[in-house]
């Protein structure tokens, strides 16, 4: 479904019966990006997921984004959708707005789960996005899909699953060009290590062992400044972790968010 949100069309989908729960993928991907979660986070949750700004079926706008715009997106998505309160999964890009969001709306969030990202870029973050957006605008996104693929995932994974990559390739050279390149400069600038040390949630930060994006050390630094957050480190997973080890993630996901059988409705939260 699409909704006028704050002047773009934002495309989400909502499945499944119980708690809200919202999904954010990551940068160059939509929200099929969580298939291998979706039959089971439908037994327990009301599963909302959307397309971030520029990303999928969302309308794209002229960039740069910042990641408080991106945070505030999905606040009026939720707003319009009527939901006071919601779980967040989030990966990557989903997991840096995850954790804006949590910043800026903190009582609209439960327990949270960060996925392979960061709380702060490297020292050539600004120029490294800043190459990747150039090369977007100038050669298109097909030229990032191998590059990416190798990012994302590890190379055994890679050659076992050419359906895999060929879907997720798919999703990154079809990722409109401005929008890739409006949250390539959000993602520069991010520095959320402060404001994570207010927070009350309960947090989840998980990676992938071989994560080249976003290595181990990122994600260490996001649980060390987050109170009440416990840390997974999944074997053989790189980025894409959610895909690559798709049932590890799970578990892991399942063993933290509160699912019990006889959980509230949405109208209940």
């Amino acid at each position: 479904m699409k909704a006028n949100i704050d002047g773009i069309d934002v495309y989400y989908e909502v499945t499944g019966k119980g708690p809200w729960l919202t999904l954010s993928h990551s940068l160059a991907a939509n929200l099929g990006m969580w298939d291998s979660q979706l039959e089971l986070l439908n037994q327990h949750f009301t599963v909302l997921r959307y397309d971030i700004r520029g990303h999928g079926q969302t309308q794209s706008t002229e960039g740069p984004y910042t990641l408080e715009q991106l945070a505030d997106d999905v606040h009026s998505l939720l707003k319009h959708l009527g939901v006071t309160r919601t779980h967040w999964i989030g990966l990557s890009l989903g997991g840096m707005i995850g954790q804006v969001f949590a910043i800026r709306h903190p009582s609209m969030l439960d327990h949270v789960v960060i996925a392979d990202s960061t709380g702060k870029g490297a020292p050539n973050a600004v120029a490294m996005w800043g190459d990747r957006a150039t090369l977007a605008r100038t050669q298109g996104l097909t030229a990032l899909v191998q590059p990416t693929l190798s990012r994302w995932f590890t190379d055994p994974y890679r050659e076992r699953h050419p359906e895999v990559m060929a879907r997720i390739g798919h999703m990154i050279e079809t990722t409109s060009t401005e929008g890739y390149a409006g949250c390539c400069a959000a993602i520069s600038v991010i520095n959320t290590h402060d404001g994570l040390q207010k927070l009350q949630h309960p947090g989840l930060v998980i990676v992938g062992d071989q994560d080249q994006a976003t290595p181990p050390a990122m994600s260490e630094q996001i649980h060390s400044h987050w109170p009440k957050s416990h840390y997974v480190v999944l074997k053989d997973a790189a980025h894409l972790s959610n895909i690559e080890q798709a049932e590890a993630f799970n578990q892991a996901v399942m063993a933290f968010l509160p699912n019990q059988p006889h959980a509230r409705s949405p109208s209940q939260n």
